[in-house]
């Protein structure tokens, strides 16, 4: 066994010397793939295919990789890298060189080996892709996934129709039966359908198999002639189907240590026509098994338990099987190497009797053997001058025999024998001789290619002219004759031609390539010369007819000239005849007809059709037949152009009566609508005048509502208002106490101080305490009554904007619940813009209200930072002042010590009152002085404690403008109010430096 590996090489050869295989393993060649990184690995072949040769395939391994094998040339190519692992292979396209690949993202792709491009790629479906099933013509393709199964047109990549199934029954195959146009669907349910390719008609389904032997099917296969199904799945039992009688026929039971088939496939015999006896049968173990359906006996098989085989593929001729191994190499082998029970000719029908060898023969001496050798005679005597006559035929024999065999290893000379002999050839091998015989090349290329013109013109309504009952048949015959029609034009204006190929199409219906070849090698074999005199009859044929005729029956060819029969006139009105006696009538003229007027002397001896290309047909008057082509064509032109005429003047005519129909029934229609319009408007008006009492109903409702609603919110403002004025009274009276309460105080204070003014200096510093406690107080009550204030201006807002969106929610729901009986869509218009224009109106409000905050906002700001320039420029007077005092309290004590030192008889007590009153004056200077720096630092703590309230304020938002402006005038007020305390002060201490004054002077008066 030879072993290939693939490497990293994109092409080379597949083996090194030529390939024995042995019998007991039967492989050629063993392909791995590895790697020749760092780290060798394998990679594992997925998938295999054969195209349509069966001499080339190509396989996929898990990375995407694509390799072509040609067996026959010893070379591999790498043709593809798709990058992702392939799933199905199909390689018998119409177009040699194009493969399909189905990939892991669910996509199929067509590529060309030959230019390595990709041509399309399809998509579609939605799960993994198992099987890839093509059209024995190669022009459509089934791709089957679990979850549906999709029919392509490989002309132009388009899906043409899509199987969809429930869930719950899934799919185990959908596949094409060769050579013909039906289509098998297997589901999980054990359920088989047979469809027609074209229509989709299903046309039959496998009834149930029984009970006794029910197994659940996953793998199927059919033989190439499409009559039996092979059907297994996890068990030892193989079901075989018969699809014409469409019964179960038999039940193979495999050895026991098969428990499950993982896949069948028939294998091909060119000897068979099509019904395959050897059935191969893989399963679990790795093994697969090729046995024969018809004997059930062990033919060969191939694997084991070492090495055993994923999948495989049988080449379409029956050659070579190429196995996927479980280790992911591919082997192939060679089935001749494996089996000789295979491609076997079969053995000849004909006994030949033999005499005995030493003795006469005699009547009872006679013995029958069987060989495979030719027919031969008993031989006698050899003074007999007929068994001389056999020895020279013998002697001859093998010369002829030459010339007489065929390619598939038979006899021509025997056959005929054969043939004369019984009439007919066995029905089991009728259709492989024939076949042999014609030698038929079966160009499948040649023959599509006529297929793809489509239905020839002239045979486009043969149904009316042959109504066969078969749509099948009907439809064969067509394609049939178009092929040939497209072949030779000839045949286009044959008129006898669809009786002529009746009967083979009936025949061949399964194969219309071989229909086709048949036909066409009958014509141009035994009907040479009959188109020569197109499209008068064959009149050299017709006159060799009547020679033979004059020859063996003169009186029968002198009855028929004076009953004016002619050949042409016989053969126009045919009779029913029994054809086994005009067959024994052909072989009679035959053999007793002289050469010179012997049809063989004009007839041309047999030739088959060419392979490859058809020959050219060109045995006719070809301008007679373009004649007629074009005169045809021309007719037909003008019939339908007068068709088209007729069908327009039909359609025209059609038109007028549908339009004086519809005329009519306008009419009618119009009557009714006008009644039904009458009934209309005065079911209207009637609905009008009720809908008007329940306007008028609902607008009395609707004005009490909005009266009570006005009573309501007149009601709830008063109660509102009448708080508030309550609490601003109640306000107002505080501040009236308090200030009366400060004035009787301060009166107090002034008359304590004029009675005892020698306790003054206990009462001012008991007074600045009291003062300072009463301005902390007064401060804390300003402070409590804005919270109070802002809380209270608060707790009304919110109920204002609750009373007025109680008030416009109460108003839209009234308008909605009126418009919507007029009219819905515009109530919701209607209802956006009224949401709109409020939404609008409060952020115009909302602008405003900012608007005016902060221009109220500048304002207080503007009139604080004015009291604290006053404030600033009468602390600066008052200090002026007291340095001016000081300055003359200076002078005065100078002008003192100046009297003192002059004044040398003053008495001791008056020095020590005078002594004393200095003193108190300088004590009240200072104590006056600590006085108006005391008020200074409380207007400082009074400013500063007032901005952090003013920033308070301007976290208000709900402040009206109403509220700021008595906040200012309270704070003008409080300021006036300081500013006649200051005045008090300074007319007291102008008041006391005055009785100090008078006082000092008094002495010196005395004195003087």
């Amino acid at each position: 066994m030879q072993s290939t590996d693939l490497g990293n090489k994109e092409s080379g050869k597949i083996w090194h010397r030529k390939p024995s295989p042995a019998a007991r393993d039967g492989i050629i060649v063993n392909i791995i793939h590895t790697t020749s990184d760092y780290l060798p690995k394998v990679l594992r072949f997925l998938n295999v295919a054969f195209d349509s040769s069966g001499d080339c395939l190509i396989a996929g391994d898990h990375q995407g990789n694509i390799y072509g094998f040609d067996l026959p040339g010893n070379r591999f190519n790498l043709v593809q890298r798709t990058a992702q692992a392939c799933t199905a292979l199909a390689f018998n396209l119409h177009r040699k060189s194009e493969f399909l690949v189905a990939l892991a993202d669910y996509s199929i792709k067509c590529f060309d080996t030959v230019t390595k491009e990709l041509v399309s790629w399809m998509r579609g479906h939605e799960s993994s892709v198992f099987s890839i099933s093509v059209h024995a013509s190669g022009k459509y393709a089934i791709t089957t996934s679990s979850d549906t199964a999709q029919l392509w047109d490989l002309d132009t990549f388009q899906r043409k129709r899509k199987l969809n199934i429930l869930q719950s029954v899934g799919i185990q195959k959908v596949f094409f039966l060769p050579l013909s146009n039906t289509i098998l669907s297997c589901f999980k349910d054990n359920s088989i359908f047979a469809w027609e390719c074209d229509t989709l008609f299903c046309k039959y389904q496998l009834p149930a198999p029984p009970e006794s032997s029910s197994i659940l099917y996953k793998v199927f296969a059919v033989t190439r002639d499409g009559r039996v199904l092979a059907a297994g799945g996890k068990s030892n039992h193989l079901h075989l189907w018969c699809l014409e009688a469409k019964q179960l026929f038999r039940i193979i039971q495999m050895p026991t240590k098969v428990r499950a088939i993982r896949h069948l496939e028939f294998l091909p015999d060119s000897f068979d026509a099509g019904s395959n006896q050897a059935l191969g049968v893989l399963s679990q173990d790795g093994i697969m098994r090729f046995i024969n359906i018809q004997t059930c006996k062990l033919l060969f098989e191939i694997g084991s338990l070492d090495e055993g085989i994923s999948s495989s593929v049988i080449s379409p001729h029956g050659r070579y099987i190429a196995c996927v191994m479980e280790n992911g190499s591919l082997n192939i082998y060679s089935v001749q190497a494996l089996t000789q029970e295979i491609n076997k000719p079969p053995p000849p029908l004909v006994k030949v009797i033999e005499d005995l060898p030493k003795r006469k023969l005699t009547s009872g001496d006679f013995k029958m053997k069987v060989t495979s050798g030719r027919v031969q005679r008993p031989a006698k005597s050899k003074e007999n001058k007929i068994q001389t006559r056999i020895l020279k035929q013998d002697l001859t024999g093998h010369l002829e025999n030459k010339e007489n065999e065929l390619s598939d290893g038979l006899n021509k000379k025997r056959l005929q024998i054969l043939l004369k002999g019984y009439g007919e050839y066995p029905t089991k091998y009728r259709m492989f001789i024939w076949r042999s015989l014609l030698q038929l090349p079966e160009n499948h290329t040649a023959f599509s290619s006529l297929i793809d013109k489509g239905v020839h013109m002239a045979f486009l309504n043969l149904q009316r002219k042959y109504p066969i009952k078969s749509r099948k048949l009907l439809r064969v015959l067509q394609r049939t004759l178009s092929a040939l029609a497209h072949w030779s034009a000839i045949f286009s204006d044959t008129p006898y031609l669809p009786l002529l190929a009746f009967p083979f199409v009936k025949l061949f219906q399964n194969n219309q390539l071989i229909c086709f070849e048949v036909v066409a090698t009958l014509i141009t074999n035994w009907c040479q010369h009959w188109f020569e005199y197109f499209p008068n009859p064959p009149i050299n044929i017709l006159s060799m007819i009547e020679n033979v005729l004059a020859f063996h029956d003169k009186e029968l060819l002198q009855h028929f000239i004076d009953r004016d029969v002619t050949s042409q006139y016989f053969f126009h009105h045919r009779n029913n005849l029994d054809i086994s006696v005009v067959i024994r009538e052909v072989y009679h003229l035959m053999d007793t007809t002289p050469a010179d007027i012997h049809p063989e002397s004009m007839l041309s001896a047999f030739v088959a059709l060419t392979k490859g290309q058809y020959p050219v047909f060109n045995q006719y008057p070809k301008f007679i037949v373009d004649y007629q082509t074009q005169e045809r064509e021309r007719i037909r032109n003008d019939e339908l152009d007068y068709l088209r005429e007729r069908q327009t003047v039909k359609n025209m005519q059609a038109e007028v009566d549908q339009q004086r129909a519809e005329d009519e029934a306008w009419c009618q229609k119009q009557e009714l609508l006008h009644k039904a319009e009458e009934t209309r408007r005065e079911m209207l008006l009637h609905e009008e005048e009720k809908m008007l009492q329940q306007r008028q109903r609902l607008a009395a409702v609707k004005r009490e509502l909005k009266i009570q609603e006005m009573h309501l919110q007149d009601a709830t403002r008063r109660r509102l208002l009448k708080l508030q004025q309550d609490q601003k009274e109640m306000e107002l009276r505080r501040l009236d106490d308090e200030i009366e309460r400060k004035v009787n105080m301060r009166d107090q204070e002034i008359a304590t101080t004029a009675k005892d003014l020698e306790m003054r200096h206990l009462e001012l510093e008991s007074q600045k305490r009291l003062y300072e406690k009463n301005l902390t107080r007064n401060q804390e009550t300003v402070a409590k009554e804005m919270r109070e204030d802002i809380d209270a201006y608060r707790r009304k807002v919110d109920l204002e904007e609750r009373s007025f969106r109680r008030l416009i929610e109460a108003d839209q729901t009234q308008n909605q619940k009126a418009q919507k009986l007029i009219e819905e869509n515009l109530a919701k218009a209607e209802q956006a813009c009224l949401n709109t224009d409020w939404q609008i109106q409060a952020l115009q409000k909302q602008r405003w209200s900012d608007q005016q905050r902060n221009e109220s906002y500048r304002e207080m700001a503007k009139l604080l930072r004015e009291n604290r320039r006053k404030e600033i420029e009468v602390l600066n007077a008052m200090m002026q002042n007291e340095a001016k005092k000081w300055k003359e309290a200076e002078e005065k004590d100078f002008q003192l010590k100046s009297e003192k030192k002059a004044s040398a008889l003053s008495d001791a007590s008056r020095k020590w009152f005078l002594e004393k009153e200095i003193d108190d004056a300088l004590e009240h200077a200072e104590h006056i002085h600590n006085k108006a720096v005391v008020p200074r630092c409380q207007n400082e703590r009074v400013a500063s404690s007032r901005w952090p309230r003013t920033s308070q304020l301007d976290d208000i938002s709900e402040m009206d403008f109403s509220t700021r402006i008595s906040l200012n005038q309270r704070k003008m007020q409080w300021d006036t109010m300081e500013r006649d305390l200051l005045e008090r002060v300074r007319n007291l201490r102008q008041r006391l430096t005055a009785q100090a004054r008078s006082r000092c002077q008094t002495p010196h008066l005395l004195a003087t």
